[in-house]
């Protein structure tokens, strides 16, 4: 890919696709990690005497979420600490008039680009693409999180303009790159079996993982596959139709015993109290956690890796008593001395309850499909857009 520090961009009208969808609450939308990021990116655009025109969406049609940016525009000014216009007009004639009118370093964000028609349809060039097309000098991708997706405004323009890697998409393609180099310890957590298993299997064919540290309900699911009592948990596997996975879990199992590992003991949730207990007898309660002596174990493990990826929490750190493992591996992560690549929403959300300094993780992804997607190996359509368009760049075709 080409990168936007590759091309001059003063008093270029370049269109950016970021990704500042948000949690919408009662209270509205509060600053968070992506705004930041990409309002800093935005900034950074701006500076260097681009118009920049702001593509994003927010939310599924259909869902409370999906509401308009006039409220991210806002949030996107306090970031940047610059004008940051919104035209909520979807009309063309609007929209060209407006863009049009920009100046150098201008800021526009237009309205969330899945109310255009066309814009979730894979192959089709929607609405807003055909508006913009011959409006647009330069287009910066920005967002691995929207990569997975051959929607509209994320590969439409590829095809028409010099495009472009932005800074936030740089820095987490570099970071994904840097993992795939030297052994990698693999922390996985959390309830997606599918993901999960999906980054092992590639990790661990590829010959690239040294080890793989479990915990949270995947952990269980190996637990119970390998022949060891689950408890109650049992009764989460089935309802959570985790079970589904167990073949194909036996089988990662059989060809790599020495490189899964499995907690030794876990916490168990009796009555409501936590209770130590060996992995594999455990007959009643339910288990919420990884144990002490699993927990010491993963923390000499993180503290001797050279390159580690963690996504998922240890158990439901929420509930309080449980919160134990994922505590101890995140300071464990935190104070290693490896490159540390931190994915997925719960394992964020746990860093920031737990009050643990995000600067002592070497990058946190703000991506979620795309990630799993990305580290279990499949190719990512706008990437390879991106990719496509440089050759043509090359060629003198665009």
């Amino acid at each position: 890919m080409k990168h936007y520090d590759q091309i001059e961009l003063k008093g270029k009208r370049v269109v950016k696709r970021v990704d500042i969808n948000s949690p919408v609450t009662e209270e509205g939308i509060a600053i968070n990690p992506r705004l930041e990021r990409h309002g800093e990116s935005i900034r950074l655009l701006s500076d260097r005497g681009a118009k920049v025109i702001v593509l994003a969406h927010q939310g599924r049609r259909g869902k409370t979420d999906f509401v308009s940016l006039r409220e991210h525009a806002l949030l996107l000014e306090m970031i940047t600490r610059k004008k940051v216009k919104f035209l909520e007009s979807m009309e063309p004639e609007k929209v060209r008039e407006k863009i049009n009118r920009m100046k150098d370093g201008d800021i526009l964000l237009l309205e969330n680009v899945r109310m255009w028609r066309g814009e979730e349809v894979e192959g089709e060039k929607g609405a807003l693409v055909e508006l913009l097309a011959p409006l647009t000098d330069v287009f910066v991708l920005d967002a691995l999180s929207v990569s997975h997706r051959a929607h509209s405004s994320v590969v439409g323009l590829t095809e028409h303009a010099v495009s472009v890697a932005g800074p936030v998409l740089r820095s987490e393609v570099n970071a994904l790159e840097n993992i795939g180099e030297g052994e990698l310890t693999l922390i996985l957590g959390g309830a997606k079996a599918r993901d999960s298993l999906q980054i092992m299997e590639k990790w661990l064919e590829s010959g690239k993982a040294k080890e793989v540290l479990l915990g949270g309900a995947i952990s269980v699911l190996f637990l119970y596959a390998s022949g060891k009592k689950v408890g109650d948990s049992l009764e989460y596997l089935k309802e959570n139709r985790l079970l589904e996975y167990s073949e194909k879990v036996k089988e990662l199992l059989e060809k790599y015993p020495e490189k899964i590992i499995l907690p030794e003991d876990v916490g168990l949730d009796i009555e409501g109290k936590r209770l130590e207990a060996e992995a594999g007898e455990i007959n009643e309660g339910q288990v919420l956690d990884i144990g002490e002596k699993t927990i010491e174990r993963y923390v000499g493990e993180i503290l001797s890796a050279k390159k580690i990826l963690i996504n998922g929490p240890m158990g439901v750190y929420e509930k309080e008593g449980f919160g134990k493992g994922t505590k101890k591996v995140l300071e464990a992560v935190a104070e290693s001395e490896a490159f540390s690549l931190v994915g997925g929403g719960h394992t964020i959300t746990a860093i920031k309850k737990l009050g643990l300094p995000e600067n002592k993780f070497s990058y946190i992804s703000l991506s979620g499909k795309a990630l799993i997607q990305y580290l279990s190996g499949k190719e990512l359509p706008a990437i390879l857009a991106l990719k496509k368009n440089r050759a043509e760049q090359e060629k003198g075709n665009i």
